[in-house]
């Protein structure tokens, strides 16, 4: 799965009128509201439907408890958990076996909660799902008053806590946006992308995607990304990820450079407990290098960003996806024994989350 002034204060819940619908009623153009990959066959699609409407059914306690159950028994199975423990081996060293495996069985966890959380229809969070806080204020202040000017930003973040439910949150506080995504196949993803669409997100798939972005900041919708899957070296640029060079996507970069709209890095942090719930955790707008400062600032750019990510990772690390092959692409021989000056973590700026 891909991959998200307030219209409404952050304490306050939507009338049931505008659950699932982007602000105001306002909908993506119509070419953002298709969806494009291989949905599943008939006899799939029947079976699955009886899965969905089990799903819907369920409490949010019971739902938390059937994704407790399937993460723990995937860990158990050992289903990735070679590749999780070898990323968090060399990921976070300073832990030690007993901590990394705790991190990774969280990680399990958290990736089946997302499925649980994802599917059912209606409304999939809790009703204090407003209730939980942001961190991060300053930066959340700067994100509503770029968005009060009738343009979008650009909002960065990961497979980390519920990203499919922190888009659908930013868009009830109020910040119309569209998801970068990939086509699919299956009927997980199919009903996946169906959610965004009815949770009022826009998809734009790569094809023309920066020029999708930048019409749509145009428009005042923000553009949603998930900046933390390998690419091919091809289309990739490679930045600092937990001390390793990762292949990542330079679309974000791109987008800031072209359109010069800001850069957010959002998160949603699960508090302990049952249900689908998340806090915000807000930092920006991360700056893209001034003009002439570093000789390839589309790599600056994006190993800013990424470093922001890492940083939120570090502090909640069992609601990352360590099951990924995050750094299976290698980078070029040149740049590992050499690389780009200023590709670096650094200190988080002063609009960075305080925990």
């Amino acid at each position: 799965m891909e991959c998200a002034a307030v219209s409404a204060p952050v304490s306050s819940h939507p009338p049931p009128s505008q659950i699932n619908t982007s602000p105001e009623g306002k909908k993506p153009p119509e070419h953002l509201r298709r969806i494009i990959g291989e949905p599943p066959g008939p006899i799939v699609a029947l079976l699955t439907r009886g899965v969905w409407a089990l799903l819907t059914a369920l409490s949010p306690a019971a739902r938390d408890a059937l994704a407790r159950f399937v993460g723990n028994l995937a860990y158990t199975l050992g289903i990735r958990r070679k590749v999780a423990l070898d990323n968090l081996a060399q990921a976070m060293p300073e832990k030690s076996e007993a901590e990394r495996r705790a991190i990774a069985r969280g990680a399990y966890i958290t990736m089946a909660r997302v499925v649980v959380e994802s599917l059912p229809a209606g409304d999939r969070m809790t009703p204090d799902w407003d209730k939980q806080g942001i961190e991060g204020e300053e930066a959340w202040a700067a994100l509503k008053a770029h968005v009060a000017t009738g343009k979008g930003v650009l909002l960065a973040t990961a497979h980390f806590g519920n990203w499919e439910l922190v888009g659908q949150m930013l868009i009830r506080f109020g910040v119309p946006l569209n998801a970068l995504v990939r086509p699919l196949k299956g009927a997980l993803n199919t009903r996946i992308a169906e959610n965004r669409l009815g949770a009022g997100a826009g998809l734009i798939y790569p094809k023309g995607a920066i020029q999708e972005i930048t019409d749509a900041v145009n428009r005042g919708e923000s553009a949603f990304m998930l900046l933390d899957q390998a690419l091919p070296a091809k289309a990739a640029v490679f930045v600092p990820f937990f001390g390793r060079l990762a292949s990542t996507t330079p679309a974000m970069a791109v987008a800031a450079e072209r359109t010069g709209a800001p850069v957010f890095v959002v998160m949603g942090v699960r508090p302990p407990g049952p249900g689908a719930r998340f806090r915000l955790e807000v930092e920006g707008p991360i700056p893209a290098p001034k003009p002439g400062e570093f000789a390839d600032p589309i790599t600056e750019h994006t190993a800013r960003v990424t470093a922001a990510l890492e940083r939120a990772i570090r502090r909640h690390p069992e609601q990352w996806l360590w099951l990924h092959r995050r750094w299976k692409v290698q980078p070029p021989a040149a740049l590992v024994t050499a690389p780009s000056p200023g590709l670096t973590s650094g200190p988080a700026p002063e609009s960075a989350p305080k925990v």
